[in-house]
């Protein structure tokens, strides 16, 4: 038997390894997305008073730091028992739309991009931002300029874009001024218009390229979970969790159920957990025969919505269903209903800009700490972020658990890589290409590692290799 090892995994937040083991025909036999990195964040906030939380979680992830801010501000809020003023909860929405435009800037751009843009058999040392930039430096210098402007509003929103401080138990600490929003209003009007030329520069210019690779390369047939109102209608903020069968039939459940719904599994090879979908039957990655097996993220969304609610992102929804069908199973087309949510998130900035109440001054109310149990869960860039907390009478953490965006991706992530290698590989030949093509798999995903990387029974699964001088395995100790 041959191994390849493909590490580390390039253009991902995080990091891990791809193990595909050949057979004696040099063919696939089975392959493994190793995440061996370790975040500790559910056992150290034990003890720690629950308010303090919406400023530590930030820290999970500088990539992604507002999802966890808003699902920490979001599950004090139940905590404490209280409803946030209208503002207040616009200004968090406002906030979470701004991220959202500089997030998929950033991975379609900088991360997935270039292996369309380049082309996936493209020299590694052109194949990323750097190479578009230098093929086009108009679209470059948009890219730059757009990530720069997201930055600029959450600065001007909350005083920091990065590890936010402003979404408090109870509301938003920092009231919006009109001075504020009209320096605001031009920049929101100038990232949708980077919207519209990024929706249509990949469907006219990138995607008819590469149909044939989308229809082949890491396809699986899976569920979809994903976040909407009671009218079906796609919310990011809030709503309630619509869990989809591969067939198209769903559940819906209140975020604080989710463990009525939602199990979670360990491997010993991964730091990451596996969840499932619990009322679906025993959880398989088998290709043939998955089971229980569910995905987040922007195609997720795309597929459990039945609308959008601004006009633009909704036109593609439509066209979008009406070239792929719905749910749609193919992989890399997360990348094209990752445009989707940026245009939407880019019409929704400016539909809140455009709301009277939101510079109301009135923006949090107070609260008092209690024993309880609060769930928070906002639609992260990455997928369905869920934080649960439990406090003692003085308002302490006694128990905690999260599910990030990408933890929920983790079957499907490997059984994806699994396919397309089992695609691509064939009689023991590959090529670079070939390698970086199943990693397309993975960052279809966008997966941000070090979010969701933890492990239940409190345990690290460590392997031991002993090499020799000349770097032969010479021993292995493992502890599962």
């Amino acid at each position: 038997m041959k191994t390849i090892t493909i590490y580390p995994v390039t253009r991902l937040e995080g990091h891990a390894k791809i193990t595909i083991n050949l057979d004696d025909d040099g063919n696939v036999a089975d392959t493994f997305v190793n995440v061996v990195e370790l975040r500790g964040f559910e056992k150290f906030c034990i003890g720690r008073p629950v308010e303090e939380l919406p400023r530590i979680v930030t820290s999970i992830c500088g990539v992604c730091p507002w999802s966890h801010h808003l699902a920490s501000a979001k599950a004090n809020d139940a905590v404490f028992g209280v409803t946030p003023p209208p503002a207040g909860r616009k200004l968090r929405e406002l906030c979470n739309a701004v991220a959202y435009t500089e997030e998929h800037i950033l991975h379609f751009f900088f991360l997935a991009g270039p292996d369309y843009v380049m082309g996936p058999d493209s020299d590694y040392s052109v194949r990323n931002v750097i190479g578009i930039a230098q093929a086009n430096p108009e679209i470059g210098r948009k890219v730059v300029r757009n990530r720069h402007l997201g930055a600029q509003m959450l600065n001007i929103l909350s005083g920091k874009s990065i590890h936010p401080v402003t979404a408090v138990p109870g509301g938003f600490s920092k009231p919006l001024t009109e001075d504020e929003r009209q320096r605001l209003k031009p920049m929101a009007k100038e990232v949708l218009e980077f919207a519209k030329f990024a929706m249509s520069f990949a469907k006219e210019s990138i995607f008819p390229k590469y149909l044939d690779v989308v229809k082949t390369v890491g396809v699986i047939n899976t569920g979809f979970l994903g976040t909407v109102t009671d009218d079906g209608t796609m919310d990011l903020y809030d709503g309630k969790a619509r869990l989809m069968k591969p067939d198209g039939s769903y559940e819906e459940f209140a975020y604080e159920d989710y463990t009525d719904h939602i199990g979670e599994h360990v491997e010993p090879w991964s730091y990451m957990k596996f969840p499932y979908a619990k009322n679906w039957g025993k959880i398989s990655m088998d290709l043939d025969n998955p089971s229980a097996i569910y995905r987040t993220n922007s195609l997720a969304r795309m597929n459990v919505c039945d609308r959008i609610s601004t006009p633009l992102a909704q036109a593609e929804l439509e066209e979008f269903r009406e070239k792929f069908g719905r749910p749609c199973q193919l992989t890399l087309l997360y990348n094209w209903a990752r445009l989707i949510e940026l245009l939407y998130n880019a019409e929704k900035a400016n539909e809140l800009l455009e709301d009277p109440e939101i510079t109301s001054k009135e923006t949090r109310v107070p609260v008092t700490p209690r024993a309880a149990r609060g769930v928070g869960c906002v639609e992260a860039p990455r997928g369905t972020l869920i934080h649960d907390y439990e406090t003692d009478e003085n308002g302490l953490i006694t128990d905690i658990n999260l599910i990030v965006g990408t933890t929920h991706n983790n079957a499907p992530i490997n059984m994806s890589v699994k396919q397309a290698a089992k695609t691509l590989i064939k009689d023991g030949k590959y090529d670079e290409g070939i390698l970086n093509t199943v990693e397309m798999a993975i960052r279809a995903y966008d997966p941000c590692l070090s979010c969701a990387t933890h492990k239940l029974d409190g345990t690290i699964a460590v392997k031991l290799e002993i090499r020799d001088a000349r770097g032969k395995v010479i021993d292995t100790i493992a502890n599962w």
